[in-house]
């Protein structure tokens, strides 16, 4: 299993590296990203109108910027859905994203920021000759459904997406049972 920037490394490693013999490997992904969110020579394609692709990832470096800690604090609460009602969420797992967040270094942050904001991975999508898996939220605050995992089935000729009606960015950590359950489960198909 891979996160949502690794998702697209595997599809990569997947579509260079591994010969016909290989054709077993089944990558899975979890709350995608966008094939390409914001590609260099098409600034404000990347997400709706409300605001351009590169003024939503700028505001991202501005937050890290301005007050790194807070920044993530604040994150912490889309991404794992804790401002929906009912949501159980713990303040630990909170305080781990926070953690996570505060040791990189500012420089990887925003190497991050770049990579998941301008780096296209429709090519390597398309070339993904063999089963795939995608698991999303559909109440994903980061990423939205519908520009990510809905778009990156539609280009990955073997993907399948299963979706998470109400589940957050950081499914793994809030519906960790039924996840592994799924990808164990994609696994001995």
């Amino acid at each position: 299993m891979v996160s949502a920037v690794k998702t697209r490394q595997a599809a990569r490693l997947t579509t260079r590296k591994f010969t016909p013999r290989t054709t077993s490997r089944r990558p899975a992904g979890v709350s995608l990203r966008k094939p390409c969110s914001v590609r260099p020579q098409d600034r404000g394609r990347g997400v709706p109108r409300a605001a351009s692709a590169i003024e939503v990832f700028d505001g991202i470096r501005a937050g890290v910027l301005a007050d790194r800690s807070q920044f993530f604090k604040d994150l912490a609460t889309p991404f794992y859905g804790a401002n929906r009602p009912g949501a159980k969420v713990s303040q630990g797992l909170r305080d781990s994203f926070w953690l996570q967040g505060m040791q990189a270094g500012f420089k990887n942050v925003f190497d991050c920021i770049k990579a998941f904001s301008e780096t296209d991975h429709s090519d390597d999508l398309r070339k993904l000759n063999v089963p795939a898996l995608f698991i999303h939220g559909d109440d994903d605050q980061i990423v939205p459904i519908g520009a990510s995992a809905q778009a990156a089935v539609k280009i990955a000729p073997k993907a399948q997406l299963k979706v998470y009606p109400g589940a957050p960015h950081g499914l793994c950590s809030t519906l960790k049972d039924q996840v592994n359950a799924d990808l164990i489960a994609f696994l001995r198909t």
